[in-house]
């Protein structure tokens, strides 16, 4: 079943004010509900190397999943439904590929990337993350971070260290502390939501919670979320108009309309029987 039309779609990439290249990559396939977002990091221009990797083999991973089957029941090893598994394997396939690119290929050295991608199907959606780009969420009038940074500095807030207002102004951010291609293996965080008409998912690279606070954040959504277009260049605008001293990506999704998953013959006639 496709999407398009249920849930609308915007995204932006933008190099920013100070940086020479954009190391930032995204992708989408609206007809199964996938965004993908990374932000590369290395030198000699391999970040744009490794994020270009990850959005292109996840993208690519999570189609071929999602055509090759549409079941959505639990898997029972995990407990998490199956569209988790395909997008959790895919990042660690693309973690795989960076790293064996970073070893074999000398200017590709020391090259890795952050990734967050979700995936929407039976009125849910399964996010999954590695590093600092987030995931946020518009429901009711309430902005929430679905993502916690893979970060020094997250760990110091998660250790008292610091409040969350201390870190908000903090200047030491972009310390991660997991990314794709840096390690052969690595923990890829996966969390499944319910979904309901009207959220607003945003996924952004760290040059946009770097220059722009939750509160402006919040406030720009919701004042122009008529149009997901406008909504994305207004957060780009105010990350560049605030400094940009990052490359700045925002990819944004509005669930316009339940989008349940089509029930098989043998479900409906089980259905008929408990009515």
């Amino acid at each position: 079943m496709s999407l398009r039309g249920k849930i609308d779609f915007a995204e932006i990439t933008d190099t920013g004010r100070v940086r020479e290249h954009n190391e930032d990559a995204i992708g989408s396939n609206p007809d199964i509900g996938l965004l993908v977002l990374a932000d590369g990091m290395g030198g000699y221009n391999a970040g744009e190397v490794a994020s270009g990797i990850a959005v292109q083999i996840v993208t690519d991973l999570a189609a071929d999943g999602a055509n090759r089957e549409e079941r959505h029941d639990i898997d029972p090893h995990s407990g998490m439904m199956r569209q988790s598994i395909v997008l959790r394997d895919a990042v660690y396939r693309a973690n795989k590929i960076i790293f064996q690119t970073a070893q074999s290929q000398t200017h590709c050295e020391g090259m890795g990337t952050t990734i967050v991608a979700c995936m929407f199907y039976d009125d849910k959606v399964s996010i999954a993350h590695v590093g600092d780009s987030r995931a946020y969420r518009l429901r009711g009038g309430q902005l929430d971070q679905m993502t916690l940074d893979h970060s020094l500095l997250q760990e110091l807030v998660d250790r008292g260290f610091y409040s969350e207002e201390e870190a908000q102004r903090s200047t030491n951010r972009n310390y991660v502390t997991r990314a794709l291609g840096v390690e052969p293996t690595v923990e890829v965080e996966v969390h499944e939501h319910d979904v309901l008409p009207d959220d607003v998912y945003l996924l952004c690279s760290d040059g946009l919670p770097d220059m722009v606070e939750d509160d402006d954040i919040h406030l720009t959504i919701s004042t122009f979320n008529a149009s997901l277009d406008v909504v994305g260049q207004q957060l780009v605008d105010l990350a560049n108009d605030h400094g940009g001293r990052d490359n700045v990506s925002v990819m944004l999704a509005q669930v316009k309309e339940p989008f349940p998953a089509r029930k098989g013959l043998l479900a409906k006639i089980a259905g008929w029987f408990r009515s």
